[in-house]
């Protein structure tokens, strides 16, 4: 009987103290204490690396003008510095092939140059010759006017002696007619009556003869009035002529500074066509993707000969974010990076226990959709944190975690179990923003 109870109590353990239910207290209560532990929630995404300014990233070296390439002076991976010489090209365009074109051009340029200034000092000689034939023209002018002067007097004096011969002719007319009336009566003889038909004569030729100067100064007063117009005309005719060659030189003046300008400007052009043949580095950076290969190659103007990536850059992250999600996010906002190449431990919904993540900052939200169907965002490096590594390179994947706000465990469950999306908050920045406005 002894026997059977020992083998009955160590079979049902009936005395003994069960832990079993204490272990599931505890871990319940652990439990139910996790679920009032904070928890952030986040937006997971991915993105490459890529720089913040757009003269920072990978660029093309094309060349403005067509040619061969002659020399190659550096390979792929050489690290070169704004101005240095990469590939030096020849010609190829049959406008550009004589070797002395630049010379030539010069050449056209200086002869245009001289025959504009042969232009104007012709127009120079011309305007001296109208200031000359001014000069005659007055003088001339001048001269006719006295004469004219002169004429006047003589006219008003050959007027004064016609007046005076007709006044004697008169008289002697009367005495005559006296004498003849005398003679009639027998009182003088036919001498005395001849001798006063004589004088009578006389009178009257005088007469005639100063009517006849009169008429001779006052035709040779309008002679010399006509010979004043014609004078002023023919100085005129003159003048208008150098005036016109005056105007077809300045004319050809104009067209020729027209033709100096277009010569300057081909000169111009030849002399800065000539500098591009030689392809220099725009900035500094690492040559890479040499697009053309060996020596005579022809290459087009604007084509790609190689790629330069910049030495000096100011890393950015580009992430892809769903519509989604694109309410959740705003500039200003931090995110966690996880770099490929670098080990990390992630607890997304604790990310002060996460260990290997980097520290970032949004600062552009583009408001169109990418081709990809999602909205692109660049996140910057936030200085406050944990300095990205050195070893980083363009095109190098990242993970990101865009953390929101930070609640409960058993919310987040509770969310995700009615599918609910996470909380939207706004950062300081935003709410700073408001109020000043």
């Amino acid at each position: 009987m002894a026997f059977d109870s020992i083998s009955y109590k160590n079979i049902y353990n009936i005395d003994k103290t069960n832990k079993v239910s204490r272990v599931l207290l505890i871990l319940l209560a652990a439990l139910i204490g996790c679920l009032f532990l904070p928890w952030t929630q986040n937006i997971r995404t991915k993105g490459n690396v890529t720089t913040l300014r757009q003269e920072q990233r990978a660029q093309g070296v094309t060349t403005i003008i067509p040619g061969r390439i002659v020399k190659w002076y550096i390979k792929e991976g050489d690290i070169v510095h704004a101005g240095d010489t990469i590939a030096q090209l020849t010609e190829v365009k049959e406008d550009y092939l004589d070797p002395a074109l630049l010379a030539r051009t010069g050449e056209q340029l200086t002869a245009k140059e001289q025959s504009i200034t042969y232009y104007q000092e012709k127009t120079t000689a011309q305007q001296n010759q109208i200031a000359n034939l001014q000069s005659s023209l007055e003088i001339k002018t001048t001269q006719l006017k006295n004469k004219i002067q002169q004429q006047r007097v003589k006219i008003k004096s050959d007027s004064a002696n016609l007046i005076a011969a007709k006044n004697d002719y008169q008289i002697a007319n009367k005495q005559y007619a006296r004498q003849k009336d005398l003679y009639d009566q027998g009182l003088v003889s036919l001498t005395q009556l001849e001798q006063r038909n004589q004088a009578l004569q006389s009178f009257q030729a005088r007469m005639i003869a100063n009517e006849n100067n009169l008429t001779n100064s006052r035709q040779e007063l309008l002679i010399t009035n006509l010979e004043l117009g014609g004078a002023q005309q023919e100085y005129m005719e003159k003048m208008n002529k150098a005036q016109s060659e005056i105007m077809q030189s300045m004319t050809q003046i104009a067209s020729g500074q027209g033709d100096v300008s277009k010569l300057k400007n081909q000169y111009s052009n030849y002399k800065n066509r000539a500098q591009l043949y030689f392809i220099i580095a725009p900035q500094d950076g690492q040559i890479v993707q040499a697009k053309k290969s060996g020596i005579g190659e022809i290459i087009k103007d604007g084509e790609t000969i190689a790629e330069i990536v910049p030495t000096e850059m100011d890393y950015a992250v580009e992430l892809f974010i769903e519509p989604l999600d694109i309410p959740l996010v705003n500039i200003g906002q931090s995110i966690r990076f996880v770099f490929d190449g670098f080990p990390a431990i992630v607890f997304s919904g604790w990310p002060s226990a996460s260990y290997g993540t980097f520290g970032g900052e949004i600062v552009a939200i583009e408001n169109t959709v990418a081709p990809n169907g999602k909205y692109r965002i660049l996140v910057k490096e936030n200085k406050k944190d944990k300095p990205w590594p050195k070893q980083l390179r363009l095109g190098a994947g990242a993970q990101a975690i865009a953390l929101l706000k930070d609640v409960p465990v058993w919310y987040e469950l509770w969310r995700n179990i009615n599918g609910f999306p996470p909380d939207f908050y706004q950062s300081k920045n935003d709410d700073s923003k408001k109020k000043s406005k």
